[in-house]
């Protein structure tokens, strides 16, 4: 029987295709930021809606919000933690965490990180599938925006890839961020580790050639 080939390093190739390894993902991610306070987006579908401090997450609490939110986007990265990392990022004084609840449900997910000096990242910032296009993204922007510039820092940034909603990139842009960058991120799709479910995102076909 043959030996398998060794990979060669992948090397993107900047007109064309580039080969990716059998089990993997890619994604062209867009950092966004911003450095003064932008004014509110226009609101709208608010009734109801508040977004509450959650002092002390729980890691189960937390990884089924995130998933809830995030399966359809990819989002893994806080997944592939053990419970002991995750515990420990979400109890780091530097990192605050909120829910949008509407009648006391749970329905977004802002996470800003102030770890930083001089800087604030939006962390992590999503609503469930059901109240996407509802208007409660621009109630909950306004107000993680709020507390974020609470701080005074130099600037607020994200970044968000091909992978998320079609119109992220453009909400992003709306609320007061604006584009510096961007990169290819290649990792190895969640879905194959069994972290995500084999059907989610079913914009991103899950292929194991």
């Amino acid at each position: 029987m043959n030996e398998p080939a060794t990979l060669a390093p992948l090397a993107l190739k900047l007109d064309g295709y580039t080969a990716l390894p059998a089990g993997k993902i890619a994604s062209i991610v867009t950092m966004l930021e911003m450095t003064a306070p932008p004014a509110p987006l226009p609101e709208r579908g608010t009734q109801g809606l508040t977004l509450e401090p959650v002092p002390a997450p729980g890691v189960e609490w937390y990884r089924a919000l995130f998933r809830r939110i995030g399966e359809n986007w990819l989002w893994f990265s806080r997944l592939r933690l053990s419970e002991a990392e995750l515990a420990s990022i979400l109890a780091d004084p530097d990192v605050s965490v909120y829910a949008l609840r509407r009648d006391g449900e749970d329905v977004g997910l802002v996470e800003l990180d102030f770890r930083v000096p001089d800087e604030v990242e939006l962390a992590f910032f999503g609503l469930v599938p059901e109240f996407v296009g509802s208007g409660a993204g621009r109630f909950m922007m306004n107000r993680a925006l709020a507390l974020a510039w609470e701080r005074r820092p130099a600037r607020v940034h994200v970044h968000t890839c091909t992978l998320d909603h079609q119109a992220a990139v453009r909400f992003y842009m709306k609320a007061g961020f604006r584009p510096y960058a961007r990169a290819v991120e290649v990792v190895d799709d969640p879905r194959l580790a069994g972290l995500l479910a084999g059907d989610a995102a079913p914009h991103a076909p899950l292929i194991t050639l």
